[in-house]
Parts: structure tokens; C-alpha cells; sequence
């Protein structure tokens, strides 16, 4: 059943719909908690252009298979998925109706932490894969846009305890990135469920 306070994104080739209090301020505030203190939280190096970078975040993988994931050069190996992301995934899966069986976790430290134009579009997610993204701490803009027609562009604040889901040919059609920006930001931690097959 899908929550009464959905919101669908009007954009041509997407479906992408957006829940603004996926979870109430006391269960974000709990989670973001647990999440930042248990998570093996690592840095990993990015190649971009044949240059070599630390990746302007932090991240860690979970899963409940051992199918790593891999993008931008990196390979991750997922950790066994804990008590507080199991609850989160079973939140979810009632709501897309669909059983994730990874979590891609994201923790941007303050507005200089960022991720870069990407789809989803990795080979171990399959064609039209769904995406389910849960924002825990502090705002930021996602900001998307479409990969051939330059005037269509989305700009999204996504809110603590928000959910943003993305299905069908949004992967194939559409870019979307976390900013770098100078406007003094606290934590964020980003959970990107997904099924890596």
C-alpha cells in the first residue's frame, strides 16, 4: 500500500515518486543515529579520467546475498544487512512491493561530500531497475536531468525521513546527482536499496 502523502514527479520517461515523511521525525532522528555510530563507514578511491580520487563521500555496502557491486572503478562486498536496515527494508518492500536484496549507504559529511551525474544503469541492476532512496539527517537538492533533451531538468529537496523511489525507463532517460555546495551542511546519510542480480 502506498503511503497517502505520494508524490509523482511529472517528468517524461521516468516514474519516480516521492514520499516527503516516509518516516516521522523521531524514527529519522533514531536511525540516523544507529546508522552513523554501526555502519562500517569507509572511503574508497574513484578513477575519473585516468586521474585518481577519494571518493567525495563515505560509503558501505549490505546485502543478503554475497554478489558484490561495482561502479566508477570501485568493487564492494557487501556486509551482513543489520537489525535497523532490515526494519527500514521491510518499511520499504510493503510500499514498492518488491524485495530489495542490497543497500548502497551513503553518509555526506557536510556540503563539499557530493556524488557526480550518474544513472543507475550498472549491469547488476538489470534493465529498469528499482531504486529506492532514503534520506536520513540533513537536506539536499537532487537534481536530475535528461540525457538528451537539455531544457528538462528536475530539482528536488529531499527532506529527513523521505523516501524517493525510481522505476522503469528513469535509468535509461535520466542523470541525477547530490551538488557539492558552500552553504554550511550537518550529515546526511543516504540508503539506496536496490536488487543486484
Amino acid at each position: 500500500m502506498f503511503p497517502s502523502n505520494e508524490i509523482k514527479l511529472n517528468l517524461p520517461q521516468a516514474e519516480i515518486i516521492y514520499y516527503p515523511s516516509f518516516f516521522n521525525l523521531i524514527e529519522a532522528k533514531y536511525y540516523y543515529n544507529l546508522l552513523l555510530t554501526n555502519t562500517p563507514w569507509k572511503q574508497d578511491n574513484i578513477k575519473i579520467f585516468g586521474k585518481t580520487y577519494k571518493q567525495p563521500r563515505l560509503t558501505a555496502l549490505f546485502g543478503d546475498n554475497k554478489k558484490p557491486y561495482s561502479y566508477s572503478n570501485i568493487i564492494m562486498h557487501p556486509h551482513i544487512f543489520t537489525s535497523e536496515l532490515c526494519e527500514i527494508k521491510t518499511k520499504i518492500e510493503k510500499t514498492c512491493e518488491i524485495k530489495f536484496t542490497s543497500c548502497l549507504a551513503n553518509l555526506y559529511r557536510n556540503g563539499q561530500d557530493s556524488n557526480g551525474w550518474h544513472a543507475d544503469n550498472e549491469k547488476e541492476l538489470g534493465k529498469n531497475p528499482i531504486i529506492a532512496s532514503v534520506t536520513f539527517g540533513e537536506e539536499r537538492f537532487f537534481h536530475l536531468k535528461h540525457r538528451t533533451d537539455k531544457s528538462l531538468r528536475q530539482k528536488l529537496l529531499l527532506q529527513n525521513g523521505s523516501l524517493l523511489i525510481m522505476k522503469g525507463e528513469t535509468q535509461q532517460h535520466w542523470l541525477h546527482q547530490i551538488a557539492k555546495t558552500k552553504k554550511q551542511k550537518e550529515p546526511r546519510i543516504n540508503l539506496t536499496f536496490r536488487i543486484i542480480r
